[in-house]
């Protein structure tokens, strides 16, 4: 029995050993790279949590990843240790590397796999998803929903963009005579997600109609979600809990996602040769999407649904972060609010009234109108330079050999290592965009204002923004990131942005309420900054719920803007 003993003694000790002789092998990898302590045990497990604990727990974790860069030295890429509980990671923090990695090579030609870390959420995107999906399955995808997302077919819903906004703008009336506080979020989020229902699905998901009316999938939509992020409710905080409700959740969405996809092909076969007018759901991206589908089988329906949860999650959360944040920075740069009217009274007439703009944009002008606004696009960029809602993440297959070259001419081996480009750093690089990098300037866009998919390819070219006298390279801007597998749904997201700005800025007066308030000094005046931005008593900064989200939700008050 002693023996026994000893043999399992023994062989413990020699599990330990090896186990201890792995994690210092994998502590080692990648030493040379540049990195804040790492502890042989932990990794930086610890001191990320230190750079956690020095500021507000709720910031996102680009903001901690931007003060580790400014620790290191501004480094072009650092590595982060989460081993055992995460990845090796490489975090990006330069355009030049972040090109390298998104562009296509003869290794990979749809440029490097998404990262592992993606999966956790194929409850929201589904395991077919383009986001996830790789190779000839993502290209093949990608043709598929291209033509939903051309501008052409785009335009031809402009009215019903135009149709939900109007339902915005009776929200705002109501809260210009209350008086009363209220969350930008849900506002935008509403909105975004009607337009969304019926440029993907034809249908309207009667979001801005309140909760008894709402379509069901948005409830489902936000208890997915719910279960990402953590809920006041404590039995959310069980991961077992989550696993399971989401689960049920996301069954429950598919059922309806794909009953519908089977209501809009049978209409279709129906309907094909009647020569009846188009309506919303044969010009939605669903309904071009079934278009030269003769057999809607089992197979593609599953794939069919994962696209559709997709553009609707990220059609609305994204859009709608990018409005909270350029109506806010809005009302706190007086020189850019009135650029943006005065480019509006030039395009749409003095006549504020946002029926008035609507009219013009349903003329038949549209897409002239809404190309004649290079301010407002300005406007639209550089929200999302300062404010981007979400980054990439690739990984490096290890024995692939890929490698990238730095900026000052080395070379790095990814091979084994999550690559994650880290957009919030990469965008206020002051290298490229100076010493006012973190103020909101849309100047700086003048004379490239373009954030459309060709802007995207615009390093084929090599087109630079000039503004300020300085160039900015096409790849340091790359909210809706780059190369082939970026963002499908750019397009709508501008369309959106250009149309809701058009319809709102002049017309209405925000004012932030809480976090990021304007300053006032004794005799109640707004104190004005040497940037040309008011001063403000705090700093709004961003969340991650899932996508990088304004805190408080954008707490607001609104009036009519004098005339």
């Amino acid at each position: 029995m002693k023996a026994l003993q000893n043999v399992i003694l023994a062989g413990v000790a020699l599990a330990m050993m090896y186990l201890v002789q792995c994690l210092r092998q994998h502590r080692l990898r990648h030493a040379n790279w540049p990195q804040l302590p790492r502890s042989s045990i932990w990794g930086h497990l610890r001191v990320i949590g230190e750079f956690i604990a020095n500021g507000n727990n709720k910031r996102h974790i680009d903001a901690v990843f931007s003060e580790m860069y400014e620790a290191l030295g501004k480094v072009p890429a650092f590595i982060v240790d989460l081993y055992p509980i995460g990845p090796l990671m490489c975090v990006v923090c330069c355009h030049e590397v972040a090109e390298q990695i998104t562009k296509p090579s003869r290794a990979f030609p749809y440029s490097l796999p998404k990262a592992p870390t993606t999966r956790a959420f194929d409850g929201l995107f589904g395991s077919r998803s383009i986001v996830i999906a790789e190779g000839d399955d993502w290209s093949s995808l990608r043709r598929r929903f291209n033509p939903g997302f051309s501008s052409q077919n785009l335009v031809r819903l402009l009215p019903y963009i135009v149709e939900k906004t109007q339902r915005f703008i009776g929200i705002l009336n109501e809260f210009t005579t209350s008086g009363e506080a209220f969350e930008m979020n849900e506002l935008c989020t509403n909105l975004t997600f009607d337009i969304i229902g019926s440029v993907t699905l034809g249908i309207d998901l009667h979001a801005q109609q309140g909760k008894d009316y709402q379509n069901e999938m948005i409830r489902l939509f936000r208890e997915i979600c719910s279960t990402y992020y953590g809920n006041t409710n404590r039995r959310n905080m069980i991961p077992s809990w989550d696993f399971l409700r989401r689960r049920w959740l996301v069954h429950k969405l598919d059922v309806m996602i794909k009953n519908h996809i089977r209501q809009i092909f049978t209409r279709k076969s129906q309907t094909s040769n009647a020569g009846h007018e188009l309506k919303i759901e044969s010009r939605s991206i669903l309904s071009l999407c079934l278009q030269d589908i003769d057999e809607l089988t089992p197979e593609l329906v599953d794939q069919i649904c994962d696209q559709l949860k997709t553009f609707l999650f990220a059609g609305h959360d994204t859009t709608s972060i990018l409005l909270q944040w350029a109506i806010y920075e809005l009302s706190r740069t007086p020189h850019a609010l009135n650029a943006t009217c005065q480019e509006l009274d030039k395009v749409f007439g003095s006549d504020t009234r946002p029926e008035r703009v609507h009219e013009q944009l349903l003329s038949g002008r549209g897409k002239t109108l809404l190309s004649r606004l290079p301010y407002t696009s300005a406007v639209i960029k550089e929200t999302l330079r300062l404010y981007p809602p979400s980054g990439t993440a690739r990984y490096c297959n290890p024995g692939s050999a890929f490698t990238v070259r730095l900026p000052d001419g080395s070379v790095r081996c990814l091979d084994g290592l999550v690559l994650y480009n880290c957009e919030s750093i990469i965008q206020r690089d002051e290298v490229i965009y100076g010493a006012n990098r973190n103020v909101f300037v849309p100047e700086r866009w003048l004379g490239n204002t373009d954030t459309s998919q060709q802007a995207n390819e615009d390093h084929l070219s090599g087109r630079c923004s000039r503004a300020f006298g300085y160039q900015i390279p096409p790849s340091a801007w790359r909210p809706f990131e780059r190369g082939p597998r970026n963002c499908i749904g750019q397009e709508l997201a501008n369309i959106e942005a250009r149309v809701i700005l058009a319809s709102v800025i002049r017309k209405y007066q925000f004012t932030k309420v809480g976090l990021g308030e304007i300053q006032r000094d004794k005799d109640d005046n707004l104190v004005l900054g040497s940037d040309g931005q008011y001063e403000i008593q705090s700093q709004l900064y961003n969340k991650l719920e899932v996508t990088a989200k304004p805190v408080d939700g954008t707490k607001m008050r609104v009036r009519l803007a004098k005339e």
